[in-house]
């Protein structure tokens, strides 16, 4: 497949609705950038579970999935499954956070989630952060609402192993689920990587993009 590289990464910018889905849609991701971009500032913006123990397990999971890199963890106190009801608020702390971050590429819930928290924050994000990258990752769970994704970052199969082990071990109270497993997670990377020829990868929906092709510039 033709591939698109984007050098320098220097900073990324990730957003959850709740603890745990950053690890689950970009956290072999993460694992990757941490491993090849010596010095990466990895700043993260959670909407619920501020002041609860699954800020500490974000907090604990984030930092194993990004091992050397510099990271700030926001986790926010929105109810989880309101967001929509906050909606001042949530876009007054995305501003002050875009205040403090000055990313090469974001990360965020994909538009066509089934979980009204999430699509809330994928709709906002873009609107803060204009003139970026923005991709669009996908959070396995119970609901039929996978997307066709249309961009791929390959993962090799130990990085895709150290990313479930890590869900598994840094979020034990989201264990009960009964698709939260290393198989389950191994599954959908391994789906991704077939579909761009590797052996695992995170997929993403593209936000908006420009592309400049050899010739003549204007």
């Amino acid at each position: 497949m033709i591939e698109l590289s984007l050098q320098d990464v220097r900073e990324v910018a990730v957003f959850g609705a709740h603890c745990d889905d950053i690890a689950i849609g970009v956290g072999g991701t993460l694992l990757k950038l941490s491993s090849e971009c010596p010095g990466l500032r990895v700043r993260a913006f959670v909407l619920s579970g501020g002041d609860t123990p699954r800020e500490i397990e974000e907090n604990h999971a984030l930092r194993a999935l990004c091992p050397g890199a510099d990271i700030v963890v926001r986790v926010l106190d929105i109810p989880d499954g309101r967001a929509p009801g906050y909606w001042e608020a949530i876009k007054i702390a995305l501003q002050s956070f875009r205040y403090h971050t000055e990313p090469d590429v974001v990360f965020a819930p994909q538009r066509a989630d089934a979980h009204q928290d999430h699509r809330l924050l994928a709709e906002m994000v873009p609107t803060v952060f204009r003139d970026h990258l923005v991709l669009g990752y996908e959070i396995l769970k119970w609901e039929s609402d996978t997307p066709a994704v249309a961009v791929y970052h390959p993962l090799t199969r130990q990085i895709a192993t150290d990313k479930a082990r890590i869900l598994l071990k840094y979020y034990p109270s989201q264990i009960d689920h009964d698709w939260f497993d290393e198989e389950s997670f191994m599954a959908l990377s391994r789906l991704r990587g077939v579909q761009c020829r590797y052996p695992h990868a995170e997929g993403f929906v593209v936000e908006k993009a420009v592309i400049r092709f050899g010739g003549i510039q204007r």
